[in-house]
């Protein structure tokens, strides 16, 4: 059985193919999730030119870059989605196509994103805890939950905590139900 190295804190995570059928599904779609993150933020600094916006996304890229080389190391390819080429150019689609809007499209875009995240790890967190198990796993989802949270809030901020408007509300629901079709097919392949 080969062993992950752990971030700060943590056990030494077991191999993938020793954990349930449910969180290995569980893990190729967060991996594939970090994945599309990391092109979102491609997309948007491919495009926007606001230093606002590139900050931003600067700043949140690295850590959606380290969430990705941690899945990386941890999975093997053949527990990675089968499509990983399509979340990469959704993901980068997404963020181009965000930008092209401003920096109040950029902001809702992460909000919608993120908040879909924040909910997908939360509920593996709870089954993880609720079932007790493999709890240095579930360190490693917290953690990466928080750092998702923490984009939100900055995006939310950013937007000016005001409500989207209709055409910013459909775009939110476009966002989230795109991600909630990518995390099923990455559950399968």
């Amino acid at each position: 059985m080969h062993k992950q190295q752990p971030r700060a804190g943590q056990a030494a995570l077991p191999a993938v193919d020793d954990l349930d059928r449910w969180l290995q599904a569980e893990l190729r779609s967060d991996h594939a999730g970090e994945t599309g993150a990391v092109h979102i933020y491609r997309g948007i600094l491919a495009i926007s030119g606001d230093e606002q916006v590139r900050r931003f996304a600067e700043d949140h890229l690295a850590t959606e870059q380290e969430h990705l080389a941690f899945f990386n190391q941890w999975l093997k390819p053949r527990e990675q989605s089968l499509f990983i080429p399509l979340w990469q150019l959704s993901g980068w689609l997404l963020g181009a196509v965000s930008a092209l809007g401003g920096p109040r499209s950029v902001f809702l875009t992460i909000d919608a994103v993120e908040a879909f995240v924040v909910e997908h790890y939360a509920q593996q967190v709870l089954r993880l805890r609720e079932e007790e198990l493999w709890p240095e796993v579930r360190f490693v989802l917290e953690s990466f939950q928080q750092d998702e949270a923490h984009h939100r809030e900055d995006a939310l901020s950013r937007a000016g905590n005001r409500r989207p408007g209709l055409l910013g509300s459909a775009w939110q629901f476009i966002v989230d139900s795109g991600s909630r079709l990518a995390v099923v097919a990455a559950r399968l392949l």
